[in-house]
């Protein structure tokens, strides 16, 4: 059987890690655009600040080591330029040689990742321009940071943009965010979001909301960003609005792509072609709340659909449960957790809810060192089924969203999470936990 992958990050090298467990006779090839194979992508803003030393602290596997130990074809510089649907033929371009090739597979797994998104802003091929996705990203990124570069400006507020102002803060440069909309933080409500633009100010981050980029100007370097307002001086600047699936080689072949240009695949991981199946940042995701195929790109689910990719490509069933829309940023001194449905969503899903929100203790409030934090809980006003959460603080919130997810994934109301066995002593928690002191007060 000839296994052919293209992408050797996170999904695609879980499903080859998976068809070596489960076909001792298979035959893999990998394509992978850069030069590295499986590192942490989630990892990079940190380097930037060192506060992790090194991008080869992110890389769990070498490409030698897929190579060597386990037997897998393992190519580098290899971009996929066409796909062949009817001869099972994919075709391509070695970037270092310019040279063509083509390569037939039994049974294909598109895990193509996703690229910066780029607007074709004027003047934006200025030198000290930057976005931040791979490690060959990250390098150029640390190549330009010397000492001439003391102001950093930072076009959007999302994942990305709030983890890359806060390293650059770390290294003392003076750092403006820009970005188009009224909030930053996208993913939460509005009233939750003011909290990290309160953050922002109090680090000494210039916030600029309600602006939007129109280009760059300078002299072969970046010296300033043009919003439709004003113009703002800079030495460097990093774009951080979001990302776009790898699928454009995929336009005439018949795959069913969605408007985001993200792959439809079932629960299987298969694609609506045959032999072909998808995973990762260029595939969907099936949101087990919103009850639709979503598209919501993370590492976390990039791997587990990768191993459930393998596993069905070698022959052993295994199905993707789907996700609930979790995630975690630290930004400074804040910890900001949300899953399941925000209160936009459940509005634009014309979902019938209630809206609970609170401050609470992280501990015991008679034990020394608590700290406030902010929780936002969503539920549906007939039937009580929890539908989301929004926590922010600076304790206890990693605890409290992991709780809330596995609540949603199993479908449980608010009622039941009264119920739940959690953890409980005077340095960690109070006798009631946060949310269950939340859960009550919706029916008691």
């Amino acid at each position: 059987m000839e296994y052919v992958i293209i992408g050797g990050v996170a999904a695609g090298m879980s499903a080859a890690m998976e068809i070596i467990r489960t076909d001792d006779n298979a035959r893999i090839t990998v394509l992978e655009q850069g030069e590295v194979y499986s590192y942490g992508q989630c990892g990079l803003p940190y380097v930037i600040s060192g506060t992790v030393s090194s991008v080869d602290d992110v890389i769990a596997r070498s490409v030698e080591t897929f190579r060597d130990k386990y037997g897998i074809d393992a190519k580098i510089n290899t971009k996929v330029t066409s796909l062949n649907v009817d001869n099972q033929l994919i075709g391509g371009l070695n970037t270092n040689t310019n040279e063509t090739f083509q390569i037939k597979y039994d049974r294909l797994l598109i895990a193509s990742g996703s690229s910066p998104v780029f607007p074709d802003w004027r003047g934006s091929q200025l030198k000290g321009i930057h976005t931040l996705k791979t490690i060959q990203n990250t390098q150029g990124i640390l190549n330009d940071l010397d000492e001439n570069v003391q102001k950093v400006t930072v076009v959007g507020g999302g994942y990305i943009g709030l983890e890359a102002a806060e390293n650059f803060a770390a290294l003392g440069k003076e750092v403006t965010l820009i970005q188009r909309g009224p909030q930053l933080a996208n993913i939460f409500d509005e009233d939750m979001a003011e909290l990290v633009h309160r953050e922002a100010k109090k680090q000494g981050i210039h916030l600029i909301l309600n602006e939007a980029v129109e280009g760059f100007e300078g002299e072969h370097r970046v010296q300033r960003v043009k919003t439709d307002k004003q113009n703002y001086e800079t030495d460097f600047v990093l774009v951080g609005i979001g990302i776009i699936p790898n699928t454009e080689f995929l336009k005439s072949t018949g795959i069913y792509l969605n408007e985001k240009g993200a792959i439809y695949v079932n629960s299987f991981q298969e694609t609506n072609v045959k032999n072909i199946y998808a995973a990762g940042d260029c595939a969907t995701n099936f949101h087990r709340v919103k009850q639709i195929n979503d598209h919501i790109p993370l590492g976390t689910t990039a791997n587990k659909q990768g191993r459930i990719a393998g596993a069905n490509m070698a022959g052993q069933a295994m199905t993707f449960k789907g996700i609930v829309g979790t995630s975690i940023i630290k930004f400074f001194d804040l910890t900001l957790g949300r899953t399941g449905l925000t209160e936009t969503e459940a509005k634009s899903l014309k979902m019938p809810y209630k809206v609970q929100t609170t401050k609470a203790n992280t501990i015991a409030g008679y034990y020394p060192g608590g700290e406030k934090m902010t929780i936002k809980l969503i539920y549906h006003e007939k039937t009580y089924q929890l539908l989301g959460g929004q926590i922010i603080g600076k304790e206890g919130v990693d605890k409290r969203i992991d709780v809330l997810a596995t609540a949603l994934f199993n479908m449980m109301t608010i009622q039941e999470l009264v119920d739940l066995d959690l953890a409980y002593a005077p340095p960690y928690n109070g006798v009631w936990d946060p949310i269950q002191q939340m859960a009550r007060k919706t029916y008691d």
